[in-house]
């Protein structure tokens, strides 16, 4: 773990494992140990922002045991009803050595959790899947992919609030909305959030 300057009251920490860090940060947020005034998760990084002292705090952090990963319920889980009929499905299959029926069960039988969002508003990129179920994004990205999209890129497996171009490997679409301007928070999904994918039925 490193933690970088990123502005006079901000700071980058550079980690193997954001989600854990930065729900550790919130739970000191929580308490009252810790000033930010946001807490940003990404794929390696997590960015705090408004810290008024951040040069003690950033000593502070370098001292910090590596926090364990952030432990969640199938209760606590939001539970998105899919219908597996992606146009990849069939290549996901090959990629894991299995059929589509295959790659449905163990989807649905996968814990994911939000690790960070991005690329567009809502959208969540969900992990969980080991690495060895990792695959390439399309070569050539859709120009559309539809809303409610479900697809998987890297061993991340993210779902489209809205229609946008969009290159990862389709399994199939939800009709769950994920992103409302009017609500609070207009995201369904936020980091650290634990997922399960389901079989519509």
């Amino acid at each position: 773990m490193r933690v970088l300057p990123a502005g006079p009251h901000a700071l980058l920490i550079e980690a193997d494992r954001p989600a854990a860090w930065a729900a550790a940060i919130n739970r000191e947020r929580a308490a009252g140990r810790l000033i930010a005034a946001d807490v940003v998760p990404g794929a390696r990084t997590v960015l705090l922002d408004g810290v008024p002292d951040a040069v003690a705090l950033a000593r502070a952090l370098e001292s910090w045991p590596a926090p364990a990963d952030p432990a969640g319920t199938a209760s606590e889980a939001v539970r998105i009803p899919v219908r597996f009929d992606g146009a990849d499905l069939a290549e996901v299959a090959v990629r894991w050595g299995t059929d589509p029926a295959g790659v449905v069960v163990e989807l649905a039988a996968t814990p994911l959790r939000v690790a960070f969002c991005g690329f567009a508003p809502g959208f969540a990129y969900l992990s969980g899947l080991p690495g060895t179920r990792a695959v390439p994004r399309l070569a050539s990205p859709r120009p559309r992919v539809p809303a409610g999209a479900v697809g998987i890129a890297g061993s991340y497996v993210g779902i489209y609030p809205v229609a946008a171009p969009g290159g990862w490997q389709l399994v199939g679409h939800t009709d769950l909305p994920l992103f409302d301007v009017e609500a609070d928070p207009p995201a369904l999904l936020t980091p650290g959030r634990s997922v399960r994918l389901a079989v519509a039925v």
